[in-house]
């Protein structure tokens, strides 16, 4: 299946590609030529397809696990101060989407959102330091049923340039279910209380509503 944010995307590629393709055609260039570059545009065209894939995902839901929130690799692991919400500490799990990764973004946790928050900013690399308080990002906060507070981080990364969202404060979060999308390389951050057991380890590479990273 292809995820509703990438139709007009696909669909723009798809018409422009074919315009190039044949105003080439038209001007009659020799084949080694012609193939190449008909071979190149069916590749990016089925890139840009299949970035936006939407695989079905069953999820173990469960209130005293976190779920990872993004297909991935697991690049952080650290307790780290966290001045935007908790302003405490708390521990950082975070998450790097290459661009051949699923960009779905899913709620780690169930219960009801708490807060919601967009804020513009730069397009580091994804995985620079500075990247989670510059970059342009999305946090959010979820309360579960059994008092915890989550927090989790859209960050667009360098190559990423719109982020989207689907929840709003007061909205009821399913535990692996969307609540939102990144377009292109970028990461999600999940910021735990320092009670929580991380299950995951540097280098995993995780699923998305599917993978137990760590537990209450």
């Amino acid at each position: 299946m292809i995820h509703r944010e990438g139709y007009k995307l696909i669909a723009g590629f798809f018409f422009l590609l074919a315009i190039i393709n044949t105003i080439v055609l038209y001007f009659g260039p020799p084949a080694w030529v012609v193939y190449p570059l008909l071979i190149l545009s069916l590749g990016f065209w089925i890139l840009i397809v299949q970035f936006f894939r939407n695989p079905k995902r069953t999820t173990p839901k469960n209130p005293n696990h976190i779920i990872a929130p993004a297909d991935g690799k697991v690049v952080v692991i650290e307790e780290v101060e966290e001045p935007e919400y908790f302003k405490d500490k708390r521990k950082q799990v975070s998450i790097f989407m290459s661009p051949l990764n699923v960009h779905i973004n899913r709620f780690p946790v169930g219960g009801t959102v708490q807060y919601v928050k967009y804020h513009p900013g730069l397009y580091l690399v994804a995985w620079h330091p500075k990247s989670s308080t510059e970059n342009e990002r999305t946090t959010v906060v979820v309360k579960t049923d059994n008092n915890q507070h989550v927090l989790f981080r859209q960050i667009a990364g360098a190559v990423a340039r719109r982020i989207v969202y689907y929840c709003k404060n007061g909205d009821h979060a399913e535990q692996g279910g969307e609540m939102g999308f990144i377009k292109f390389g970028s990461r999600v951050d999940v910021f735990l209380p320092l009670t929580a057991k991380v299950n995951s380890k540097l280098n995993d590479v995780v699923k998305g509503g599917e993978t137990v990273i760590a537990e209450f």
